[in-house]
């Protein structure tokens, strides 16, 4: 049995990633050993690289990449929920000095993961775990969305957007999401009335859709004025705003004169601090039975890398324009 493995190391902030030969981690007590396949690329991995996110510190050098796809090789004391040769999924480290994924193998904290879907590859699963938690913790944790409420998505296909449109859908909510021209397609596609925000302001859409009433429930994914339009198009009494960008300085008096009341949205607390962990399983149990009833599907860019080509790959999100989630295919089966 090897006791070494491949990995990305990134030793100061900006650097180009070093591949390493290092020591293959052991699963604890209360962890298994995953073999990697495929590690997903958020927005704030780029930022942690760059060290731009005092918000989500890494201690350097360290090993990136907070999403996850792979097999069970191993199991630790304690754990029940997982045998050897199990595929799953998670949100498992690449922050608050837990090892990321972009290397062949994690220790990871088994409360974090959940079987991965039967009918997606694993660079589709590795697409999902932090898009869908923080779309659940919003939208089901927050909201408390339910059936026949208006759902207003701000970013409706962005790769937290996506999946906050389809749980929407999923909930039996009517959904209306915000983007530019060329992605109406997109929105529309996963069950949503695509608003074009470039020729549609909030008073506009406000009217269109509600006849002034308001959304029941804004899931904001962009952050800076489009939260603060956000306080002003949710449904007066009891309106709900959610946002998981909600890090600027903002006027709330909007929100007051509605009666409405907002939620901010942090996804990486439990494994910052290790508490709730286990929620994060559940929920993606939970995404897990949707995406195998066709309720939930991953949105990728086409585009594909590996190990030896990650750099291009942050270079892609950084950018801003990729066409869905990009994934590093970390190794294959």
């Amino acid at each position: 049995m090897t006791t070494t493995m491949q990995a990305l190391v990134l030793e100061t902030h900006q650097a180009p990633f070093k591949l390493t030969e290092i020591a293959k981690p052991l699963a604890g007590p209360g962890e298994v050993l995953v073999r990697i396949m495929a590690s997903g690329v958020n927005p704030l991995d780029t930022k942690i690289r760059s060290g731009n996110a005092a918000h989500a510190r890494h201690p350097l050098p360290a090993v990136l990449g907070m999403d996850l796809a792979g097999t069970v090789e191993a199991v630790g004391a304690g754990v029940t929920a997982f045998r050897v040769g199990d595929e799953v999924y998670g949100l498992t480290g690449g922050v608050g000095g837990l090892q990321g994924s972009l290397a062949e193998y994690a220790a990871v904290d088994a409360r974090l993961l959940a079987k991965k879907p039967h009918n997606l590859t694993m660079r589709e699963a590795a697409a999902l775990p932090l898009s869908v938690i923080t779309a659940w913790e919003g939208l089901v944790d927050r909201a408390q969305v339910q059936p026949g409420q208006t759902v207003l998505v701000q970013g409706g296909a962005g790769g937290v957007g996506h999946v906050v449109v389809q749980l929407a859908v999923a909930k039996g909510a009517e959904v209306f999401a915000t983007g530019a021209a060329a992605q109406k397609e997109v929105i529309e596609v996963y069950g949503a009335v695509a608003i074009d925000y470039e020729k549609t302001g909030p008073a506009d859409y406000l009217a269109l859709h509600t006849a002034g009433q308001g959304f029941d429930v804004v899931y904001d994914t962009v952050g800076g004025p489009v939260l603060d339009a956000s306080f002003e198009v949710v449904r007066m009494y009891g309106g709900h705003v959610v946002s998981c960008l909600g890090w600027g300085t903002h006027k709330l008096a909007p929100l007051s004169f509605r009666a409405g009341t907002y939620s901010g949205v942090f996804t990486l607390i439990p494994m910052i601090t290790g508490q709730g962990r286990a929620h994060h399983g559940r929920i993606l149990a939970e995404a897990t039975a949707l995406v195998e009833a066709g309720k939930l599907v991953p949105r990728l860019d086409p585009h594909r890398f590996g190990l030896a080509t990650a750099g291009e790959a942050h270079a892609l999100v950084a950018s801003g324009r990729p066409a869905g989630k990009v994934v590093i295919e970390v190794q294959s089966a």
